[in-house]
């Protein structure tokens, strides 16, 4: 090989390192740039531009939607089995609410509920949806208490708005709301999420109480 080639492989070669160099350098100093950023360093970037990276927003149902959907179908199913089904085998009408209340809490601790922390994006997000949140066997007990809570209330509903109706059509033999799954199931739901609203009022007036005890301690 000539002197003339050999300088020139040297060249090659050491232009070569030069550029790898060059190019470490350029993306350390990106990588710096990009561990150190935050708001008071980073260019102000329009909302239509960032529209296009974040792609189209798909529609959401809300988790209240998908909560009170759930327990309308459960609630429905148990007026169609436990009040319907069976309504021909159980003559007492105190009988026959006490069975449905209690298949009402059951199903609710071991179905609905279940069903409900399977729907969760992150654990724990629908809690608030429910009497009692938590998994534990006594659940199972409260939530039978529950129900016979939640019948006794949409038993009420129905008496209330049904002699309201007689008292204004003056027909005993069309209630204005019939004991079926589909409007059983929202009345039930309403009064559940009725007392878990009542719940969760109570919890925040104890919360705020303690606090403007301990303010008070403290002054």
């Amino acid at each position: 090989m000539s002197k003339k080639k050999k300088s020139d492989l040297r060249q090659q070669k050491s232009g070569g390192q030069e550029k790898v160099v060059d190019y470490y350098d350029l993306h350390k100093e990106a990588v710096e740039d990009l561990a150190t950023a935050d708001e008071s360093n980073s260019p102000v970037v329009s909302e239509e531009e960032l529209e296009k990276y974040r792609g189209k927003k798909r529609f959401q149902i809300p988790a209240a939607v998908k909560v009170i959907f759930v327990k309308w179908w459960f609630a429905g199913a148990v007026c169609f089995f436990f009040y319907m089904g069976l309504g021909n085998y159980i003559g007492d009408f105190l009988d026959q609410m006490f069975v449905f209340a209690f298949a009402l809490g059951v199903v609710t601790d071991l179905m609905t509920n279940n069903v409900i922390r399977f729907m969760e994006p992150t654990e724990g997000e629908f809690s608030k949806f429910m009497m009692f949140p938590k998994k534990k066997c006594v659940n199972l007990f409260l939530n039978i208490i529950h129900g016979f809570v939640v019948m006794i209330l949409t038993y009420m509903v129905y008496a209330v708005i049904n002699g309201i109706g007689v008292a204004v059509t003056g027909n005993s033999d069309m209630p204005v709301l019939a004991v079926g799954p589909v409007i059983f199931g929202l009345v039930s739901v309403g009064m559940d999420e009725l007392l878990i609203g009542i719940k969760h009022l109570g919890i925040a007036m104890v919360r705020d109480a303690k606090k403007a005890a301990v303010a008070a301690g403290k002054k």
